[in-house]
């Protein structure tokens, strides 16, 4: 280790794995756990140290010595700005490895769980260009480089539509294109941006609260057809207008043009009037001959081909025969309620957000799905000894909680209620793995099916099948 510019170097740095949120992990020669930002596992790199605990160090690669044989060429011109698709710098194949390994070793370490099968990863077939949801952000100074600090010029035009910068909340990237939506978003939100500063349309002041053009949002559904909402921070309807007329005469694949007027500190949509310009208000989707209609503030899977095949297998583990009772707690909008309740007695589901609720009943109604019941309440307080005793006894239960995993007095319940078997999908291995050790005395971890839903990115789904150990 040395000393340069006031921080400390350590020098020579292999690189061997990935860890948690997409690091590449490496080792001092005392053996101390190094931590690497800006680097990727095969890399042999001089890391800035920014942190040192005694059992690891944290840093970021000051200088690459030897380019790993797993570096890919990134396909963005902003990769490394825009810190969303941080592994784009990293061939595919080995992405998927090291996302298998992680979930395996979150079962182990975490869980305790020694004896499982771990089924092979299941990676996607597009590996850019599979989100149909994105969301982007307008703003009147938008994020310079170094260099062009630096030089000191005038770039004149300082409006922005794009990414918020990683930590920096009020800085916005101006966005040339972006690899994650297919065709037109990236046309659709150029156009926007070309057509808000010809006409002189005034783009959001995140620090001052004051300004037009607030946000853009676009969805697509698998048959191509496309929405677009827009956050306003205050009304100019003529200014609107034009600029939605001018957009659907551009893009005739917009099927809905939706608006909100936001003048909240906050940009979140969900308690907010959306109003509808043209079309319906929402797509309609179907998967497996299932219907759903998706709305501006729908929760849906961003990656639809990859969400039907994690159905799909989520349906498989159960192995429902057609005469059980289900579970399907933190349920959303009932996406996998009904698609398993083709196959149930009867399925009963549980989320805390109303609106999704009103979904999800509205959906079954749409689908013919006689046999699906949908509460409401947070998770650990309605599903109680109370609800238990007046429902019916589950023979499987399904659960796919956010990412912190379920609540202990939840899994309390789980035990209690003792269903002969559990799904139990998650986008947190880590919190699934805590979850399944307060579980393994009562039951065996059959098998794991790791899911990448999200290419490019260290995030990844797990599917884990468990089954009630006997007495």
């Amino acid at each position: 280790m040395r000393k340069k510019q006031k921080n400390m170097v350590l020098e020579n740095i292999k690189l061997i794995s990935a860890g948690a949120k997409g690091v590449a992990v490496g080792k001092t020669e005392e053996g101390k756990t190094v931590l690497v930002s800006g680097a990727v596992p095969g890399d042999v790199v001089n890391v800035r140290v920014k942190k040192s605990k005694s059992k690891y160090v944290e840093g970021e690669a000051l200088e690459i010595l030897e380019k790993s044989p797993y570096r890919a060429e990134p396909k963005c011109i902003h990769f490394g700005v825009c810190g969303g698709c941080k592994w784009q710098n990293l061939s595919y194949e080995k992405q998927l490895e090291f996302k298998q390994e992680e979930v395996y070793n979150h079962i182990k370490r975490i869980g305790g769980i020694e004896d499982f099968e771990t089924l092979p990863i299941m990676g996607s077939e597009e590996q850019y260009f599979y989100r149909n949801k994105m969301e982007f952000s307008f703003s009147n100074a938008r994020w310079l480089t170094f260099d062009e600090v630096s030089s000191g010029e005038d770039f004149g035009d300082k409006n922005a539509l794009g990414f918020h910068i990683p930590g920096m909340w009020s800085k916005i990237l101006d966005l040339k294109e972006c690899w994650l939506q297919e065709e037109p978003s990236n046309a659709i939100r150029l156009a926007v941006k070309n057509y808000a500063v010809e006409n002189g349309l005034e783009f959001f002041d995140v620090k001052n609260q004051e300004g037009f053009l607030r946000t853009l949002m676009m969805r697509q559904n698998s048959k191509g057809e496309w929405m677009v909402l827009f956050q306003l921070f205050r009304e100019e309807k003529e200014q609107r207008e034009k600029l939605f007329d001018f957009l659907l005469k551009e893009f005739p694949q917009i099927k809905t043009l939706v608006f909100a007027i936001n003048s909240k500190p906050n940009d979140s949509i969900y308690d907010q009037n959306v109003q509808t310009y043209f079309g319906e208000g929402f797509l309609r989707e179907e998967m497996d001959g299932l219907k759903f209609k998706i709305g501006p503030k729908s929760f849906f899977q961003t990656n639809y081909q990859q969400a039907l095949n994690l159905y799909r297998k989520t349906l498989e583990f159960a192995d429902l025969k057609g005469d059980e009772v289900v579970y399907d707690l933190y349920t959303g909008t009932g996406t996998i309620a009904q698609y398993v309740a083709r196959n149930a007695k009867q399925v009963i589901g549980i989320e805390s957000v109303q609106e999704a609720i009103d979904a999800a009943k509205e959906h079954a109604e749409l689908n013919g799905l006689s046999n699906c019941t949908f509460y409401c309440g947070d998770m650990k307080d309605i599903f109680n000894d109370e609800f238990l005793a007046s429902h019916p006894k589950a023979d499987v239960l399904i659960t796919d909680p956010p990412r912190d995993g379920m609540h202990q007095k939840v899994v309390e319940q789980i035990l209690k209620l003792s269903p002969e078997k559990i799904v139990y999908v998650s986008c947190n291995s880590a919190t699934q793995a805590r979850d399944l050790a307060l579980m393994k005395d009562h039951y065996r971890l059959v098998k794991i099916l790791p899911v990448d839903m999200f290419p490019q990115t260290h995030h990844v789904e797990n599917i884990a099948l468990l089954v009630k150990i006997a007495n």
